[in-house]
């Protein structure tokens, strides 16, 4: 199987400033090969591919002396991802012409490094120690995490990225994996909300970190100061930094409450470590649930997709089903008693009284124990990480 592994590296100022070179080869080389497909369309000539545009640029060595510092993936990687940007436009504008398409094409755009520093990709030796990683060119590359990254593996490609100040490794690794015994635990209903990150049919619940929320003002604040900067200036690049980092702060914060969460309900459900024989989720409407002006701010600080995303893949290497209810299911309007359905629920109702049994329980509670019944249902759809 195909497998990927994100690691942070430690560099020293050395490091850091040859990862920066080759990003900025990388970007330079899309934009050179941006360029030369539109002047060869304006002229009527045939489009340039990535390995004629790569010749061109191994011509123009003699005349760019600091390409011989750059390894040759640097530029190899940034012509392949302009090749495919243009299939992914061309595709688009075909599905647009059919109608299945409503959206932008998305026309390819020059690459500005006032937004991004931008990564670079690498391909060919790539060899991983218990704490170092080789890397063409750049030579070996210090990891925060060791013993993380399995060895004696192949690799295919290894992308170096910038995030708030911070350098990352990105390794499409092919290993080998048994495939997993099926579960076979109980079947656990799980529910998504707001003020609770997850609800679990066996009482359990996930607290919601509220990332966002908690940073709004201080980043509020740096934005400003951000804003007022004099551009082209040190300090708005100072203030740059300092918002970077903020947004990194945020995220990562979401991203580790989540794979907390995620890893609790797949591989460790019970105290014996009995992993559940199915969980269910509701498929929910994300992008029209951000169309809310009230809880649009709310709602995207859950991470709700990222949240069913890492669930899918997690539980096919653990082997735990995955099934999925339709978003028309009313699991909050019915009674997990006796199952009355109510006619109306609202939001604000956060405590569930059915007025047929008189059973009173909370409303998220309620609604992961009607999910844990549904999923033996013949019509909902179960998803084996695909």
């Amino acid at each position: 199987m195909i497998r990927g592994y994100r690691v942070e590296l430690d560099l020293n100022n050395e490091q850091q400033t040859l990862c920066r070179k080759h990003a900025g080869a990388s970007r330079w080389a899309y934009n050179y090969g941006l360029r030369r497909k539109r002047e060869a369309y304006k002229a009527g000539e045939k489009t340039p591919t990535a390995i004629d545009l790569h010749r061109e640029i191994n011509a123009l060595k003699a005349s760019m002396p600091w390409m011989y510092e750059i390894s040759k993936c640097a530029f190899q990687e940034g012509l392949r991802d302009l090749d495919n940007a243009f299939k992914h436009f061309f595709r688009k504008c075909r599905l647009k012409k059919e109608g299945k398409w409503k959206g932008k094409c998305g026309y390819p755009r020059f690459k500005s490094r006032k937004k991004a520093i931008g990564s670079a990709r690498f391909t060919g030796f790539i060899h991983v120690y218990p704490d170092t990683i080789q890397l063409p060119r750049l030579g070996l590359l210090r990891l925060k995490e060791h013993n993380y990254v399995p060895m004696n593996v192949k690799i295919s490609s290894a992308t170096l990225s910038e995030h708030g100040g911070r350098w990352y490794v990105s390794m499409c690794v092919h290993e080998e994996q048994a495939e997993p015994t099926p579960a076979t635990g109980e079947v656990i209903g799980v529910d998504l909300g707001i003020k609770t990150l997850a609800v679990v049919s066996d009482g359990r619940t996930f607290d919601n970190p509220k990332a966002l929320r908690k940073k709004i003002t201080k980043l509020k604040r740096v934005c400003r100061r951000h804003s007022r900067k004099k551009k082209g200036s040190n300090n708005r690049k100072k203030a740059q930094r300092r918002l970077a980092r903020m947004h990194a702060r945020i995220a990562h914060v979401r991203q580790d409450t989540l794979h907390k969460a995620t890893s609790a309900l797949v591989a460790r459900t019970k105290p014996n470590h009995e992993r559940p024989a199915a969980l269910v989720l509701e498929d929910l409407n994300i992008s029209g649930m951000l169309k809310n002006r009230k809880l649009s701010r709310a709602i995207a600080d859950v991470g709700m997709y990222e949240f069913r995303r890492q669930i899918e893949y997690k539980a096919a290497s653990a082997g735990v089903r995955v099934v999925i209810v339709s978003r028309w299911e009313p699991s909050s309007k019915t009674c997990s008693c006796c199952g009355t359905v109510r006619e109306k629920l609202g939001l604000n109702e956060r405590v569930f009284v059915c007025e047929d049994c008189g059973y009173v329980t909370d409303r998220d509670y309620n609604a992961a124990k009607n999910l844990a019944r549904l999923a033996e249902h013949e019509n909902y759809r179960e998803l084996h990480g695909k």
